[in-house]
């Protein structure tokens, strides 16, 4: 882990990217690359009606994580590593599963033109949990644009990221079973994971508290 530049943590809506970043960020006195979605003022629309605003709200997604991830293309600037709760290379996941053909086109020529200024990761960190769980926890936190979100989207994405790991092999991968390890709440569970991350010796990996 100590020569990790650049790592990423990823998953569907409730999997608990964004407090592993943080935690991870924190025990790596790592810059943090998170997600604003509280910016995009398309995104509590969207989830009230999906065909209407699923193109501004991707496209504000795509420009907003690009952006962010511009610094990096100039690694040797940075003394510190950097981590993130978002991989460019998935943007088109969301796309696929909201847009029609017409607006996928659109958003893929722009993708296209987008894409080659983003870094790859050294590691992704892919968290997974059933449908239910993630709709528990999305319930629990209560943000108000997610309020809006069905337990059908919450499987669909699921199923997405599932069948989109399934086939990534730009970078290496340690998919990670997150329904029963809580390194939200215990430490010891958090300590089980860096531990894991730093015995990592294949590019594609799984870990499965009970």
């Amino acid at each position: 882990m100590d020569k990790l530049r650049y790592l990423v943590v990823e998953g569907p809506i409730g999997a608990g990217k964004t407090t592993l970043a943080r935690r991870l960020a924190a025990r790596l006195s790592a810059d943090l690359l998170l997600e604003q979605p509280q910016e995009n003022p398309f995104l509590s629309r969207f989830y009230q009606d999906m065909p209407r605003y699923a193109l501004p709200v991707q496209l504000f997604f795509l420009f907003q994580r690009v952006r962010m991830l511009e610094p990096l293309a100039q690694l040797d600037l940075f003394a510190r590593p950097a981590i993130g709760d978002f991989l460019l290379d998935k943007d088109p996941l969301f796309a696929r599963i909201t847009l029609n053909a017409d607006e996928l086109a659109l958003y893929q020529k722009i993708y296209d033109a987008l894409r080659p200024r983003a870094l790859l990761p050294d590691l992704v960190v892919y968290l997974q949990a059933q449908p239910a769980v993630l709709a528990e926890r999305v319930r629990r936190r209560a943000a108000s644009y997610e309020r809006g979100i069905s337990e059908e989207y919450l499987a669909l994405l699921a199923e997405s990221y599932a069948r989109f790991f399934h086939h990534y092999d730009a970078t290496p991968v340690l998919t990670v079973n997150s329904e029963n390890l809580n390194f939200v709440e215990r430490d010891a569970d958090f300590e089980l994971l860096v531990g894991r991350l730093r015995a990592m010796k294949s590019r594609r990996e799984f870990f499965n508290l009970g």
